[in-house]
């Protein structure tokens, strides 16, 4: 098992977003979180990424590596800049290996910010490659991408998960992933007796 999560509790603010998250996931497995818009995905994958309170959430070599929207990179640097940056973050020397890996050659002294929409998705992947994290979370990884750009990235995370690696994933898109399930969650979706319940007043029960 690489991650464990048990009744979870997510917060945005004051408000109650989603209740009583149970997951866990193993080597090779990949969560597919759906969901139609506010159901609470992308505040799922920010607390198990840590950039909320997550106490109630154990990982099992606390190697994590989240992409969100933004692919977390800065405009003002160069690709090789901004890989270096994230190699040197991560303590890793697969640097050469990723930028061919995703053909990123030719676009090394390029700043970020004159690269297209597909060009910096392919830059925030190298980023999740670089850390050699072993779970990747992404939130909509293939938003606003062409079909080649999405297939690259579908490749790199069935990849990934073949690799012993893991991924928990919210899209719309089906994925040809072995070791895939979805998770629903409108399941955890907070009733009215949540709201109101005084144990669930903080981010975690």
């Amino acid at each position: 098992m690489l991650l464990n999560v048990t009744n979870l509790n997510c917060r945005r603010g004051p408000k109650l977003i989603i209740a009583n998250v149970s997951l866990s996931v193993t080597a090779g497995e990949c969560i597919i979180l759906r969901g139609p818009n506010g159901s609470g995905k992308t505040t799922l994958l920010r607390f198990l990424a840590g950039l909320s309170d997550n106490a109630g959430i154990k990982t099992y070599n606390n190697s994590i590596a989240y992409s969100g929207h933004l692919d977390g990179v800065k405009s003002t640097l160069t690709v090789n800049e901004n890989l270096s940056f994230w190699a040197g973050i991560y303590a890793t020397n697969n640097l050469d290996k990723v930028i061919k890996k995703l053909n990123l050659e030719d676009l090394s002294n390029n700043l970020v910010g004159e690269l297209s929409t597909g060009q910096k998705r392919r830059l925030g992947l190298a980023r999740m490659l670089i850390s050699n994290a072993k779970i990747w979370l992404m939130d909509e990884p293939t938003s606003s991408l062409d079909t080649s750009t999405s297939s690259l990235i579908f490749e790199a995370i069935n990849l990934h998960c073949k690799n012993d690696g893991a991924a928990i994933i919210s899209t719309h898109i089906n994925l040809n992933i072995p070791k895939s399930r979805v998770l629903n969650m409108e399941d955890f979706a907070v009733k009215r007796e949540d709201e109101d319940d005084p144990f669930l007043k903080g981010s975690f029960q």
